[in-house]
Parts: structure tokens; sequence; C-alpha cells
């Protein structure tokens, strides 16, 4: 066949994607996008205090590091739903650690916790609600299913902790076959943790409700104080999937892997995830896989290192939680992760003749004006005119504190503004750029 007459012909035919539109519709990661703009700023030599992003400043622990490097060789593809050994490892480690009876035939890993929550979130059908303020990723993820999304207002006077009132409420003018609650506790962007008698209270609202809950719990062991935390699952064993990874207590979020337990009850849910799964990312890396396993099989061999770096997050969090009410912001004190979520509304008239009206503005003005860098309100669910902002309390050298850090001594606000001297300057700045 002739097909010169195709070659000879000059086409002017500009192409355009067509685009799904939940996708185009999104905007990157707000946590992200901070985080590349910060490192932009730092390499162009700006001198900032980088607030903006939850990114662990510790190193990994080394038998991690070590299982990584000795199993460097493994290139097999690994079963989707996860290395058997590490299944049974995490499995276990969540009995001996929080009272979980997760099986681990119900057991997936995925590279991280967020890729296996927004598999959850696809392929459950139903609203997904959250708290608000919650973490940045579940609406849009929500979104690329076109899934309801339903915000729950909660109370600064709770730490912004979900009520089962407040849960409660968002049932009385409409009924769904079937709806989802993510509770991320700890929680991200305010550092609360849920009392046992809210989760308890919670889990009767979601029995009641038919609520398949997804307990985000990344930062489960970043909980702070003497009492052991205590996850839903607890309360509601037979309606909670739990989440988790390595990226925030060992440190490994670049390594991304993460997982998903799922209780027997829910099991008619395994099979399809399991197809799912094998239709997407296939498998996590083997030798990341092995890296975990080191962790979770051997716990006791990262014990001190995982609870130094907890208490250098607690000694962080206490510290810009005084200097925030020092400079007259409301804040909540972090009960765990390594968050605080201050609001400026007591400045709210100085702000407003400023042209500060939002929480978009405020944020944008701290780092152009004063160089913090922080993330607003807006982007966790809350009316933007509410004048409050997420702040990550890890711009300090975690390796150098987990040598330094005086474990015996009582801290006192002078010793941890030598500690943390990017944090002191941050409230510096702030508090001067509010005068």
């Amino acid at each position: 066949m002739n097909r010169s007459k195709y070659r000879s012909k000059k086409y002017n035919i500009k192409m355009q994607p067509i685009i799904n539109s939940q996708i185009s519709e999104l905007k990157e990661s707000a946590t992200l996008s901070i985080n590349q703009h910060a490192i932009k700023l730092l390499n162009e030599g700006k001198n900032i205090c980088h607030l903006g992003f939850g990114e662990s400043p510790f190193p990994v622990p080394v038998p991690m590091q070590t299982a990584l490097r000795e199993n460097s060789h493994r290139k097999q593809y690994i079963s989707g739903r996860g290395l058997p050994e590490l299944r049974k490892a995490v499995a276990d480690f969540f009995h001996t650690q929080f009272g979980y009876n997760y099986t681990a035939e119900n057991i997936f890993i995925s590279p991280g916790s967020k890729e296996m929550i927004f598999q959850h979130v696809y392929l459950l059908e139903g609203p997904l609600m959250v708290p608000s303020p919650s973490w940045v990723s579940y609406g849009p993820q929500a979104a690329i299913r076109s899934k309801t999304f339903i915000p729950i207002p909660t109370d600064i006077n709770n730490g912004y902790r979900l009520q089962a009132e407040e849960l409660d409420k968002t049932f009385s003018n409409q009924r769904f076959l079937q709806s989802i609650l993510i509770l991320n506790n700890p929680n991200n962007p305010t550092g609360s943790v849920h009392l046992p008698e809210e989760l308890s209270d919670l889990a009767e609202v979601c029995r009641k409700r038919r609520v398949i809950v997804i307990s985000d719990e990344i930062y489960g062991l970043t909980k702070f104080g003497k009492k052991p935390f205590e996850g839903i699952a607890k309360y509601y064993p037979e309606g909670t999937i739990t989440t988790s990874g390595i990226s925030k207590a060992f440190s490994a979020g670049g390594w991304r892997l993460g997982f998903a337990m799922i209780p027997h009850e829910l099991e008619e849910i395994v099979p399809a995830l399991s197809a799912f799964v094998s239709e997407t990312f296939s498998c996590v890396s083997a030798p990341v896989q092995y890296g975990a396993l080191a962790a979770f099989k051997n716990y006791e061999s990262v014990r001190n290192h995982v609870e130094l770096c907890r208490d250098i997050h607690e000694a962080a969090g206490e510290f810009l939680h005084q200097r925030f009410l020092d400079i007259g912001l409301n804040c909540p004190k972090p009960q765990g992760a390594f968050y605080l979520f201050p609001d400026f509304e007591n400045y709210k008239d100085k702000l407003n003749s400023r042209g500060i009206h939002s929480s978009t503005k405020l944020a944008e003005s701290l780092l152009n004006e004063a160089g913090v860098d922080l993330l607003p309100g807006s982007d966790f669910y809350l009316p933007d005119e509410f004048l409050g902002v997420r702040v990550a309390s890890v711009d300090y050298n975690g390796e150098q504190l987990l040598k330094d850090f005086p474990v015996s001594s009582k801290l006192n606000q002078e010793l941890k503004t030598s500690l943390f001297p990017k944090l002191a300057d941050a409230c510096e700045r702030i508090e001067m750029w509010l005068k």
C-alpha cells in the first residue's frame, strides 16, 4: 500500500490533551508544594525558618539502614500484599504495642500509608467524612473519586478533637447506607490525641451509623506523656481499618512504606483490594520491605532511638507552645506528632488593617515579610477567614540533637531555646512582625 500521500502532507494541528476534570482541578499537595518552595528559597541563600513541612529530621535507625544494605540485591517482585514475614511482624507488633488483633492475612504493605488510604477511599462506597481541621490530602483524594466530602467542624476548646455529638450531628439530616470516617490520631495539623472516653463514644456513633473508620495512626508511636497510645480499633475493632508506616517514628519518609490492617469483619474488602493493588502499584520495593522488617521484627533494637526522637519532638512542641502563648496566639498544647495549630484571631483587627483578611494571606505575608514558612488553615478545611496556621516543629538538626539532648535534665525554656535555635528564631520573627 502506498502511504506517501500521508507523508507528503503537512498537518497544522495543535495537540490539545483532554484531561480528567477531577485531576485537572487539583492543585499540588500543599505540604509537598511548600517544601519544594522552601528548599528553593534556601538554595537561593534566603534565611527562612522552615515550619511548613512535617518531615522527621532524624536519621533512619541503624538496624533498618543495615538491613536495607544487606538486602539491596533483592530484585524480585513481591506479592502485592507484601512480604509475608513483614506482614506477620506488623501484626505481632501492633498486638503487643496497642492490643490490636489484626491478622497477617488481612494486612497490605503499600508505598506509603497515603497510598493505602487512597486505595480505600477509592474502593469503598459512601461519603468521606473528616474532622476539620484534618490532613491536606484527604479532600483531594475524595475529589479524585468524585466522592462527597464532609469536613466536620471541631472546637478549639476540645483541642480540635472530634466529639461523638459532632459526628452524630452530621447524620441528622441525611442517611447513608455506608459512610467513611478518617480519624487521624495523633493529629496532623493540631498535635491532638483522642482521650479513651472520646474514642469509646465515637465508636458507639460509628456502630450505630454504619461507619467504616480509617484510623490514620502514622504518628501512633509519637504520642507524648506516660500513658500509652490508644486507637479507636480498641473500641470499634469490627469497623476500623488502621493505617500506619515508617515515615514518622522511624524517620524513613523517602523509603515509602506504609500499610493497612483490615479486621476480619471487613475481609470482603481484601480480594477487591488485592486486585486493585495488582493493577496499580504492584508491590513495594523488596529491599525497603526487608529494611522495615528489621524494625518490626526486633523493635527492641530501635526502641531507644524511636523514644528519644519522640522526647525531642515533645520538647520542641512544648517550647513552641509556650512561646506562642507568650506572643498572644491561641494554641492547643500538642499531645503527639510534631505539629501545632496556633491562630492569630487575637490580632485580627490589627492584621485586617494591614490587608490580611485570610489565612492564605497570613501565611504568604509571614513568609515574604518575616521569613517564616508555614501553612494556612484553609488547606486543612477551615474557612479562609479564620486566621489559623499549621506549624511543623522540626526545623532543627535531628542527628546532632540525638547526641546532645540532655535526657536526664529538666528542660526549661532557656535550655530549649539553645536546643532549638531555628524554632526560637521563628518565634522572634513572628513576635517582631506582629508589633
